[in-house]
């Protein structure tokens, strides 16, 4: 099958979001420690928001006006509602999940955690905007060579797929019933700086890291195409989601492009400096519940958030291996 074309537009520039004065308040980012939250922060404050940033742990370099250890999961609605109103939150950009090993931590994290989010918005003054960051799992695996909209029906889930629709569909729910005003960013699988080991990508990365000169390392790769994008602009459509009329709405983001996972592992190499030579990519049956193939339609993205993808791959692969080395003590670094 011939690879799908590249659609030139969406790699065209995009204008910047910045922040509209009275609309937004402050904006509170849960999982602010982590990749997507890290770099929403960073984006928030970039363009003049007033950012709270919310996490169960600390972390160093978190851009943010204030940051509060809480797990919002195990928080009462009242907690919450209090703490919004003290730090004048107009809206929550919910970056906190993960895939976990369990469907239970699944559970915690992407439906209990959004029942708790939601009774908290509901419990402080006026009505909050939470842009809730999904998944394009949340449609299930598709066929080689399908563009999924956002009106595609979702097929069989995997545990992680299933939760986080639950959680997407609870907070369209509640934004229907008048309690919130929720929007649902359906994101493709995400690289660039600080990308979590937990990925297919950031364990090669750190694979790649720990080679030692001489060896020769054997990496097993599906023959699978999958969409990415660059968590920067990620971020970049969750602070114009923040702003945008999208209320009760679903949109996909994402580069709109099927990449080779052999030629995404070999630009890595390539991106660190690496000799190629000391990696070796075997074949290897798709293992993954998304599937072998992923590409977001971001159509709707262009339209309603004014958003495309700017950068390019290779940039966000160099920015991955960059990251990974700034966070390695000097001595470490080789």
């Amino acid at each position: 099958m011939a690879p799908l074309r590249r659609r030139r537009r969406a790699l065209s520039p995009a204008v910047d979001t910045t922040a509209q004065s009275g609309t937004a308040g402050t904006v509170a980012v849960l999982g602010a420690t982590g990749c997507v939250g890290r770099s929403v922060c960073d984006e928030l404050v970039r363009t003049g928001h007033e950012v709270l940033a919310v996490a169960r742990r600390s972390a160093p370099g978190i851009p943010a006006h204030a940051f509060v250890p809480l797990d919002v999961a195990a928080a009462s609605p009242k907690t919450l509602g209090t703490l919004f109103d003290r730090h004048g939150v107009g809206s929550v950009v919910n970056a906190s999940g993960g895939w976990g090993t369990t469907a239970e931590e699944m559970r915690y994290a992407h439906v209990e955690l959004l029942e708790r989010l939601v009774d908290g918005c509901a419990a402080a003054d006026g009505r909050l905007r939470v842009v809730q960051m999904g998944s394009i799992h949340e449609y299930g695996p598709v066929p080689d060579g399908v563009l999924i909209d956002e009106q595609r029906r979702p097929g069989t889930l995997s545990p992680y797929g299933l939760t986080k629709r639950t959680g997407s569909e609870h907070l369209l729910d509640q934004t229907r019933a008048g309690r919130v005003d929720g929007v649902v960013l359906r994101a493709v699988n995400v690289y660039g700086p600080h990308t979590t080991t937990a990925s297919f990508l950031g364990a090669v990365l750190a694979r790649l890291r720990a080679l030692v000169p001489g060896e020769v390392l054997a990496l097993d790769v599906a023959e699978a195409r999958r969409d990415f994008v660059d968590v920067r602009d990620l971020a970049r459509a969750a602070v114009a989601a923040v702003h945008a009329p999208v209320v009760g709405r679903v949109v996909n983001i994402g580069r709109g492009e099927a990449v080779s996972m052999r030629d995404l592992v070999a630009s890595l190499i390539d991106a660190s400096g690496i000799d190629p030579a000391s990696a070796r990519l075997n074949p290897a049956d798709v293992a993954s519940k998304g599937g072998g193939w992923t590409c977001a339609d971001i159509r709707l993205a262009a339209r309603a958030l004014d958003w495309y993808p700017r950068i390019p791959l290779h940039d966000s692969l160099r920015a991955m291996w960059d990251t990974a080395a700034a966070s390695i003590p000097p001595q470490e670094v080789s």
